[in-house]
């Protein structure tokens, strides 16, 4: 990490310790101040350790989720607020980060909403993800015409910064000066595929985001004696069956011979496959369970899952193939024991 982060991350610290004086000098409860520092926290690894921080954001919904459910609506509510507030002193006023972690706060919240209205586990997720893309978009409009900029510039110009800062961070860690000019060479073409995928990579990493959240709150709430809606094993979740035939059909379009139609087709796959490559995890979930793997092994492969592309595709296939499979033997006459997710 370079030094202007380390001086960042340090600010930010600061900041935090100080919000939650105020809060605690101003009557506010403790769980508030918690909700905000542990917020904070994920908030500044995520920013300042670009290698490992993506991890670290997937689990940024899950303090706003639980002090949501804890403190009910109007205190819950703060929390969130107050990290913005932070977010805004260290960044210099509203980046286009702000929204990225403002969407992951508010999904976070909105799920905690939908668990009180005791929804199915996809009503849940859609609806969660459904609010916090809808108010992005919001969001993006008011921004694109605050600066008078069009959103495709603006979106552009977002990915074209940080394609610039992924070369300067590949230069840094020691990546081959060969696959480096590569790159550098390709940005234009790089960058022109990301803006017109960005839609589906949005939706994608939310749904995602929304299931790990879901699934990371349930034993913690349920420790906590907190509701949380009881959506059975999850490990035992299947997608719906006509989702195939949205997937043959993305896959139809991607032979058509213009780019752009095309690219419609490919922004489906990315979301399909994402929503295969979530039950190819409960699958690994679910045999995981059977075989009563040992924890070190289980961590072992989600870490090789994480960090290995090759590992995405085998769980993407195994979710894909189970529709005809049925690897877990579910819905068949052979009986499996009730599982826990």
């Amino acid at each position: 990490m370079s030094v202007p982060s380390i001086y960042k991350t340090v600010y930010l610290k600061k900041k935090a310790e100080q919000m939650a004086q105020l809060l605690f000098q101003s009557g506010v409860s403790k769980d508030i101040a918690t909700g905000v520092m542990a917020t904070l926290v994920l908030f500044s690894v995520s920013i300042f350790l670009p290698v490992v921080g993506f991890l670290f954001t997937i689990f940024t919904p899950l303090p706003v989720l639980f002090y949501r459910a804890k403190l009910g609506r109007r205190h819950g509510i703060i929390v969130p607020l107050i990290v913005l507030i932070i977010m805004m002193l260290v960044l210099g006023g509203i980046t286009t980060d702000m929204f990225f972690f403002s969407g992951l706060m508010l999904l976070g919240f909105t799920m905690s909403e939908m668990f009180e209205k005791k929804l199915s586990v996809e009503l849940t997720i859609l609806a969660a993800c459904g609010m916090v893309l809808g108010a992005g978009l919001i969001g993006i409009l008011l921004y694109s015409m605050v600066n008078q900029t069009g959103v495709f510039t603006l979106v552009s110009a977002y990915v074209k910064m940080n394609l610039t800062l992924s070369l300067e961070l590949y230069k840094g860690i020691g990546i081959p000066q060969e696959t480096i000019d590569t790159i550098s060479s390709s940005l234009v073409q790089i960058q022109y595929v990301l803006v017109r995928i960005l839609p589906s990579l949005t939706i994608a990493s939310t749904l995602f985001v929304a299931w790990t959240t879901l699934l990371a709150a349930r034993p913690i709430m349920q420790h906590s004696g907190l509701v949380c809606p009881d959506f059975g094993n999850l490990n035992r979740w299947q997608a719906p069956d006509f989702l195939i035939w949205a997937l043959i059909g993305c896959g139809l379009i991607m032979l058509f011979p213009a780019t752009d139609i095309r690219l419609v087709g490919l922004n489906g796959l990315l979301v399909l496959l994402t929503i295969y490559f979530i039950q190819g995890m409960a699958i690994v979930s679910f045999f995981f369970e059977k075989k009563k793997a040992p924890r070190a092994l289980r961590v072992i492969i989600y870490v090789m899952i994480a960090f290995q592309q090759i590992f995405w595709l085998v769980v993407v296939c195994i979710g894909l193939f189970d529709m005809w499979i049925n690897f877990r033997k579910i819905n068949t006459n052979t009986s499996e024991t009730d599982l826990p997710s």
